[in-house]
Parts: structure tokens; sequence; C-alpha cells
């Protein structure tokens, strides 16, 4: 059935009209995973889910292509992530194409695994199938300048690895077990997304090392080497349409935006400075 008026149909080619060029939806996963208070711009399921949902929603979808740039993050975030793009890929009936731009390590490629194939720079970074728990010790630190430490906890180990306290060994064994418990499900999800496809030995791939892109292909981590636009235009034709969506930030952050005029005040600026150390930390991890 055709809704134009019928003095201006006359002016429209009907194979427009019927045939109009294919649409691929493009979602940018850009940066750390994850987020610690509400001015933290990390992605995070909460900041995701409109974009995902918004992108999957679209009439006449060929395609999703996220589009990711990560050193990792949380594992939950990570975990919670990818299974919203697969339930969405599923319940739509759309695939999904991942393409990593500098990097996808760690959680960045665990979200790439939420993807029916990967593609990524023969000099991305890629990889990194681990857990790590960073922190530091202070016990000397506080002897040294004479303070003393007063905490009082109900619960016998309440006041798990202290850093102001010597470590324990128990407390050690417990953190390697969750450590363990989270590695094992990040190699479960590798497994069962990258089934079939892995050219390399677990005890290779699930040590928490990195690789270039030209050799995670030769590991089967990745399908191929390729640049997004490239790709769509070779899969869906030269006409094909790339609508892309961006995760929102935070509504605090937005209403701090708001009442400054767009421009970010001294707390998000003080904010936004731990962010980018802490941010700088991850990407050096893998020389970037």
């Amino acid at each position: 059935m055709n809704f134009l008026p019928k003095d201006l149909r006359k002016y429209i080619p009907i194979k427009a009209v019927q045939n109009p060029p294919p649409l691929v939806g493009v979602i940018r996963l850009r940066g750390v995973i994850g987020a610690v208070g509400p001015m933290r711009s990390g992605m995070t399921l909460e900041s995701l889910a409109p974009t995902l949902e918004k992108t999957f929603s679209l009439k006449r979808l060929q395609a999703v292509a996220l589009i990711i740039n990560s050193p990792g993050g949380s594992p939950v975030q990570s975990a919670l992530i990818a299974q919203r793009i697969r339930d969405l890929s599923q319940e739509k009936k759309v695939p999904v194409l991942a393409f990593v731009e500098d990097a996808a390590a760690s959680g960045g490629y665990w979200l790439a695994c939420a993807a029916d194939q990967i593609y990524v720079n023969e000099s991305s970074i890629v990889g990194s199938i681990g857990v790590a728990s960073q922190g530091f010790g202070f016990t000397e630190l506080i002897q040294k300048i004479g303070v003393e430490r007063r905490v009082q906890t109900a619960g016998s180990n309440k006041n798990m690895l202290d850093p102001f306290e010597p470590r324990k060994s128990e407390d050690m064994e417990h953190l390697k077990g969750i450590l363990n418990e989270l590695h094992e499900s990040f190699k479960s999800e590798v497994r069962r997304q990258r089934v079939g496809r892995l050219k390399a030995s677990e005890d290779e791939l699930f040590t928490g090392a990195f690789w270039t892109g030209r050799r995670a292909v030769e590991l089967g981590l990745v399908d191929g080497i390729a640049e997004a636009r490239s790709e769509l235009r070779k899969r869906f034709g030269d006409k094909v349409r790339l609508r892309g969506f961006q995760q929102q930030d935070s509504w605090l952050r937005r209403r701090l935006k708001a009442q400054a005029g767009g421009l970010p005040g001294t707390a998000d600026l003080a904010h936004g400075l731990l962010d980018a150390a802490e941010t700088r930390a991850l990407w050096a991890r893998y020389g970037l």
C-alpha cells in the first residue's frame, strides 16, 4: 500500500520506494568497561541499554556492527552487555559483526565475542583472556608515619584484604578462588561463541596473553582482517546505509553539563582527571 499523496507519487521512482537501501546499525563500544560512581563515563549495561534497544529496533535492519575499542574493565558489566547483545540479536534475528580498532582486550574481547564474526586491523591488540585483581599494601608506611588504625567489624572476614594489614594466606586463597571462577566464566563464553574456530590450545589462549590482530586470526580468536565500512559495503552493497549510535552520559553528568552551559565544572574536571589516570593505566598494560 502506498501512503504518499497521488500528486507526489509521480516524482518518486518506484524502485526507490519498493527497494530501500540495506540498513546497518552501528554501535561504538569505546573505553573502559564499568563505572565506580555517577560521574564515571565507562561502559555499563545501564548506559548502553537504550542505545542497544534503539539500534536493534530499526526497521529493515540487515545487521548490527559493533565498533570496539576497549582495554577491558569490569567482568560483570562485560558479561551483562555481551548477553544483552546476544539476546537482542536472537530476538530480532539480526546478525552482529564486530570490528576492533586499537584493542579488544580482556573485557573488550568479551564484548567482541558477542558478535557472530569478529574483524580486526592487523595491528589491533586482541586477547588478554584472564582476570586480574590489583591493589596496594601500606603496612610499612602506616608504621613509619606512626598512625594507629582502628577498625571494628562484625564478621571474622569482613576486613579481608585490608591494604593496611599484612597479607594473610587464607585471604589470598579466597581471592584466588574468586578470580578462578571469573576466569572460568570468561573462558566458557569464548568457547561457546568461538566453537569450532579456535586454532590453538586453551593452555596458550587462556593465559591472559594478548596478540596483534594478525596473530589473533591465526589463533582463531577473530575471523579476519577488515575495516568496518569496506566490509559492510562488500556484504550489503555500495548503497548500504550506516546508522550510528553511541552510549548516553549518566543522568548526573548530563545535569551538571546543562547547569554549566555545557562546560565542565570543578567537580567534573576532578573526576575527569581521575578517570583519565585510571583509563591511561589500563591502556598502558597493552603498550597503547
